[in-house]
């Protein structure tokens, strides 16, 4: 099977490890419309935390919301303590508990975010490194922090790094690696169909797979 099939693992983390309840994220949203002046509904709120229909900047610009000004705001509102009580861990993600082989996670969640969150869910010691991309690091799908977790957990043979979006799959590839996207939202829903190594709605599918498929 295709969990079985790679001799270390890099994974994303919101929305493919973890995730939020809705009202944690319609509460950030209001208050950032506040800061900057904008009503944002419950379904674009949902839109940009999940990141569907495509790149967060982009659909900003589509609804003429200036970007720098939304992303500080949004820096501000957010708390790493407040986001991991309101934080859970998809009962899939469990199996990564029992693999007996490197493991990472490359996030785009900043270390304020990330920490708390893994250390509420008691998964930090799943694994043997945690890269948080910034922009000297660079941001997936740049390969760069995908990179720099191989090198922490001291990567040898075929690796895989898994996601949600589209941004995982495409550094996995630059990296050398075969990426998984993880299907939490449907394609419809999600606007886009990522093309994939593999293409799961859970990690629960991937027992099911060989690796041929």
């Amino acid at each position: 099977m295709v969990a079985d099939d790679y001799d270390f693992w890099l994974l994303d983390l919101d929305g493919t490890l973890v995730d939020v309840e809705p009202g944690y994220t319609h509460d950030v949203f209001d208050r950032v419309g506040e800061r900057i002046g904008y009503d944002f509904s419950e379904e674009q709120a949902e839109i940009l935390w999940h990141g569907l229909g495509g790149p967060r900047n982009e659909q900003l610009e589509r609804w003429n919301i200036p970007v720098a000004p939304f992303w500080d705001a949004f820096h501000a509102e957010e708390d790493g303590e407040a986001r991991a009580d309101h934080t859970y861990l998809y009962p899939d993600a469990e199996f990564l508990a029992d693999l007996d082989v490197p493991l990472g996670v490359v996030t785009h969640s900043q270390q304020y975010l990330a920490d708390p969150v893994l250390d509420h869910l008691g998964i930090r010691d799943w694994f043997d490194t945690v890269v948080c991309c910034t922009n000297e690091t660079g941001w997936k799908p740049d390969p760069r922090p995908v990179r720099m977790a191989m090198d922490d957990i001291g990567a040898d043979g075929r690796g895989v790094l898994a996601g949600d979006g589209p941004q995982d799959v495409g550094a996995a590839w630059n990296a050398g690696l075969d990426g998984i996207h993880v299907e939490r939202h449907g394609h419809e829903r999600r606007g886009l169909c990522v093309m994939a190594d593999h293409r799961v709605q859970t990690f629960d599918d991937l027992f099911s797979q060989s690796a041929s498929d």
